[in-house]
């Protein structure tokens, strides 16, 4: 058994595990920063411009959730955009103005035309269409 050997031997081995320590990092490091970038590509940018239709989140319904109850609550009027994220919305409904964290909102894209409502009764037949029972 030769001490001198063995302790080169063992030093060599070191560096080695050193190497593919920093290979193991340098992988890890690339991987990150390409799933980084995918991620970043898949999301939305929400610039909001004065005079945009919004929707705003409601963070206050997780007390009483419902299956069929939105989150998003009737759409607003971006009054003024701060450069720090804040921004100014106005309810078309009261005209109620306050200022909301960006994060909060979400372009609108439908429309806020009137919807025709149509009635229908149900009962019985009126007297021209014959009754099919």
């Amino acid at each position: 058994m030769d001490l001198e050997k063995a302790g080169q031997k063992r030093l060599l081995d070191l560096n080695e595990i050193e190497e593919i320590r920093a290979m193991v990092y340098d992988n890890a490091r690339i991987y990150k920063d390409k799933t980084k970038r995918w991620h970043d590509k898949k999301l939305l940018s929400r610039q909001f411009c004065p005079g945009q239709l919004v929707l705003l989140f409601n963070s206050r319904l997780k007390l009483f959730p419902g299956k069929l109850k939105s989150r998003w609550s009737d759409s607003f009027q971006v009054v003024q955009v701060f450069p720090h994220g804040a921004i100014t919305i106005k309810s078309l409904k009261d005209g109620h103005q306050f200022k909301v964290n960006r994060q909060r909102l979400k372009h609108y894209k439908g429309t806020d035309a009137p919807r025709m409502k149509e009635v229908v009764t149900l009962g019985d037949a009126p007297p021209d269409i014959p009754n099919l029972t």
